[in-house]
């Protein structure tokens, strides 16, 4: 069997599979009860100056059928005592000192503010500080979460402040709420961060009830922008990941988190340069028992692909990751419909007539019988048609031979300037 340990910047887990900073981990009662299950670490919800929350405070969005497809959420730091909290890291770590617990902070961005806290902590056996620069509701609002992660100065002061005193391993999660995630990456770096999470959530508005007119959710007829969290999100956590992953400026270790709902994912985000992955709307949804399929899932990969340790995942893929500007323009693939399988939905049909470059013809065979067919010559390889196709198999993405030799768009601007510049000194 693989080995599941991971490293992540000097913190051992039995797996690779944490539960991020949130509701599942409010509590020592919650989070031993996820050490019971499997779950190789947890961050703690986050602490600092206690609040008040409100009521309500969740809302999910559901597609085609799928409950919780996105999750949207209203709530802000820990409402309970930091010294309860304290008491219950302590005891929760003395019974699991095997697992990871992580403590996440957010205070004012004053440099006592973050020792006072840190130091506290840290007397209570944690095994690293995550530092929230990503919350987008209601503590930005008074100046921490994203507000100071929007602004790269910010970033780097704080962490520098959290490294002057910090015993611990200190990771920065940052806000998927800015232009570039990695300007925010390269500034906790640059404080001294031993690795970064994302994603936080991204800024969202669940909906509104057309029947009352109130936001979903809302307060006493009053709503409020929220975070966005839950598998919809999982394709935008994926890129920032990868984006890090791959700047020789970010040269540290990468916790992921960000839709992740089965161990597929988190597989991807390990390929994609995480070391690990934190898990929060899918325990919400169904509970901290899914680790299980984490772990065996995980585990039977390993095995299949012949590989000793979870740890030889991480990063593979992310040299395949690159600007549009380097992809190959002379590769070509086509789509090729399995009369067999197909089963005449069309489907496909009206997906490449009406939005793409109408090369689907429907014909008949001699009997009479309606089949589909696409026009080689004219197909681009969009893959359209095999995504809106509701049949496994009916239509294959088919590679075509090389007619010509690779060139990417850098190439090609190149060439023409390199011919440009000899147009010029022939006329000169």
């Amino acid at each position: 069997m693989a080995d599941l340990r991971i490293n992540l910047a000097g913190i051992k887990s039995p797996n690779p599979f944490w539960l991020a900073s949130a509701p599942p981990t409010n509590s020592g009662y919650q989070v031993q009860r996820a050490f019971e299950a499997g779950w190789g670490g947890a961050v703690w919800k986050t602490l600092g100056d206690p609040i008040l929350n409100v009521s309500s405070r969740f809302a999910a969005v559901s597609f085609n059928g799928q409950r919780v497809a996105g999750f949207n959420n209203i709530e802000l730091i820990t409402d309970r005592p930091l010294e309860v909290n304290l008491r219950e890291i302590y005891e929760t770590k003395k019974r699991f000192p095997n697992h990871v617990i992580i403590a996440s902070l957010m205070v004012e961005p004053k440099q006592e503010k973050w020792h006072e806290i840190v130091k506290r902590v840290e007397d209570v056996g944690v095994d690293g500080l995550e530092l929230n620069f990503g919350c987008p509701h209601g503590m930005a609002e008074r100046g921490m979460g994203a507000a100071s992660g929007q602004v790269p100065e910010l970033v780097e002061k704080q962490t520098y402040w959290v490294k002057e005193v910090a015993q611990t391993p200190v990771i920065v999660k940052l806000t998927p709420n800015i232009t570039d995630i990695t300007i925010t990456a390269e500034a906790a770096v640059q404080g001294g961060a031993d690795a970064i999470s994302m994603i936080n959530t991204i800024n969202s508005l669940a909906g509104v009830d057309l029947n009352t007119w109130n936001t979903i959710p809302h307060v006493a007829g009053k709503g409020a922008h929220g975070g966005y969290c839950g598998p919809a999100v999982k394709p935008i956590a994926l890129n920032m990941v990868a984006e890090c992953a791959r700047s020789p400026r970010i040269n540290v270790p990468i916790s992921g988190m960000g839709g992740v709902s089965n161990w597929q994912d988190a597989v991807e985000f390990m390929l994609m340069g995480a070391t690990g992955v934190q898990v929060c709307t899918a325990v919400m949804h169904h509970g901290f028992r899914i680790v299980e399929d984490f772990i065996e899932g995980l585990s039977n990969y390993l095995d299949e692909k012949g590989l000793d340790s979870a740890m030889d995942l991480v990063g593979k893929v992310v040299p395949k990751y690159s600007d549009w500007g380097n992809l190959d323009l002379n590769y070509k693939i086509v789509a090729r419909i399995n009369k067999d399988t197909c089963i005449n939905c069309n489907k496909c049909h009206i997906a490449c007539e009406d939005t793409s470059h109408q090369c689907i013809d429907m014909l008949k065979e001699e009997s009479g019988k309606p089949y589909l067919q696409v026009r080689e010559e004219d197909c681009v390889g969009c893959n359209l048609c095999s995504i809106v196709c509701p049949v496994d198999g009916a239509i294959e993405m088919v590679e075509l031979p090389h007619e010509q030799a690779p060139m990417t768009w850098n190439e090609r601007q190149a060439a023409l300037g390199a011919v440009q510049s000899c147009k010029v000194d022939f006329v000169k």
